[in-house]
């Protein structure tokens, strides 16, 4: 559109009508980007208008404590099984058992555990005095399950074993103690090799 502008003539001169164009304002609109989502690849361009992105952060605790909770009760169940494993007296009590007689004519012979990752029954504290385990062990003939139950009377005593047996996967028991209790004459031994190593100090002091 067309504006028709008067302009004051001089002298002399005749009156003109100039056409001028009108000007338009165009204003450059730019419409927004969405946030980048995780997976849609790399962020080739950074604009100012962008929408920014979601920084609200989620918990997920609810979710993740049962699991560390199962987690830290499994692994602690593993660790004290292990300590009675690996402990002297379940090495001890499978060495009596393969010299055991009654245990060799019922299980044969290679007497070891039943399982490659065996799992140890009952407590086992030392300091008070107190072992009750039992396991499972197999041989060349059968399978059965040992138990070994002992205790100290004083605290500067010596264990007792109160039951050692063998129950059978027939559900037959035998008791083991009838041949003899063979940690006793282990315990026997060690009191008279203290004892000569004492009376050896004491004559050194003498």
């Amino acid at each position: 559109m067309l504006t028709q502008i008067s302009l004051l003539p001089r002298r002399g001169a005749r009156l003109t009508l100039l056409r001028l164009p009108r000007k338009h304002t165009h204003i450059q609109t730019r419409t927004l980007i969405p946030a980048p989502k995780p997976n849609s690849g790399p962020l080739l361009e950074r604009r100012s208008d962008r929408a920014l992105p979601d920084v609200t952060t989620r918990s997920h605790w609810r979710r993740t404590l049962p699991l560390f909770g199962a987690c830290l009760i499994v692994a602690s169940i593993a660790i004290f099984n292990y300590q009675k494993l690996s402990s002297p007296v379940t090495a001890g009590t499978l060495y009596a058992l393969r010299m055991s007689p009654k245990a060799r004519e019922v299980l044969g012979d290679n007497i070891y555990f039943d399982a490659q990752i065996p799992w140890i029954s009952g407590g086992m504290n030392q300091v008070q005095g107190k072992i009750d385990i039992s396991f499972k062990v197999k041989g060349t003939k059968g399978t059965g399950t040992m138990r070994f139950v002992s205790h100290r009377p004083t605290p500067r005593g010596v264990f007792e074993t109160t039951e050692w047996t063998l129950e059978t996967s027939e559900g037959r028991k035998i008791d083991l103690l009838e041949e003899g209790d063979p940690f006793k004459a282990m315990v026997g031994l060690a009191e008279e090799d203290d004892e000569v190593e004492v009376r050896g100090y004491r004559q050194m002091n003498k």
